[in-house]
């Protein structure tokens, strides 16, 4: 921790430490102040704040009932919730359990079926007929006629889509498409679009994720699991030691 003195007030310090922490208190936005300005911003934060607290404690604040009541609301909030970190500090998830979930669940741990293809795009039924006669006849590769013809943007590409999963393109196409085999060329396919030329450039199956690849997420899911189930059995525990009466 860096102990560097900032600024005193009331005779007390304000360290490089403490902006430090209230920066990571922040989480995530916190990246935004660090930088020498932010930095500054969050020094006078602390600063009024220790302000408030010197003239709370002269003022003798502390002993207002408001602020007793308030106090011994948050007290109440942080003993409930430390008790309850204590209570599911022990759950714990083993290896044996990550991979008996693992052979389990396989369907769940799928990767999609995907496939990569390019197209072509008209307007008309007869160009996308003439097109597709041309290329056939080896008068004209897909690739020159994607980027003569085609009205969409993937034209200056050669028509190239990269890859895709099912129910990522309308319905029309993602049906021709995943009913193809690869190296097939396919057309017109009617879509809200115009007239497509398909040609399926390749496939990959769905396959079960490694258990390295996914052990982690599996840690997590678990742990989360296991926590609110120790979680319920403790207050289950505890209604039959303290009275719960509903109204």
């Amino acid at each position: 921790m860096n102990g560097k003195i900032l600024a005193m007030v009331n005779g007390k310090p304000i360290t490089e430490a403490e902006v430090d922490a209230f920066i990571i208190g922040l989480g995530q936005s916190g990246q935004n102040y660090q930088n020498p300005q932010g930095r500054a911003m969050i020094l006078e934060e602390l600063i009024a704040r220790a302000l408030f607290l010197a003239d709370a404690k002269k003022n003798m604040l502390e002993y207002e009932e408001a602020f007793k009541q308030e106090l011994a609301r948050t007290k109440d909030r942080l003993l409930a919730g430390y008790a309850i970190d204590k209570a599911l500090a022990k759950v714990a998830v083993t290896d044996e359990e990550l991979k008996k979930y693992y052979n389990d669940n396989q369907d769940k741990m799928m990767s999609p079926e995907a496939v990569s293809a390019s197209h072509i795009l008209v307007k008309e039924e007869q160009e996308a007929l003439d097109l597709l006669q041309k290329i056939e006849a080896g008068e004209l590769s897909f690739e020159a006629a994607a980027k003569e013809h085609s009205t969409c943007p993937s034209g200056q590409n050669g028509g190239n889509l990269g890859e895709f999963g099912r129910g990522q393109m309308v319905p029309e196409f993602d049906e021709a498409c995943f009913s193809m085999t690869v190296g097939e060329m396919r057309g017109p396919v009617k879509t809200q679009f115009g007239y497509h030329i398909i040609r399926l450039n390749g496939k990959k199956e769905a396959t079960v994720f490694p258990f390295d690849e996914v052990k982690e997420e599996l840690y997590q899911r678990l742990l989360a699991e296991k926590q609110q189930a120790a979680y319920r059995s403790r207050v289950n525990q505890l209604k039959i030691l303290y009275p719960v009466e509903k109204y």
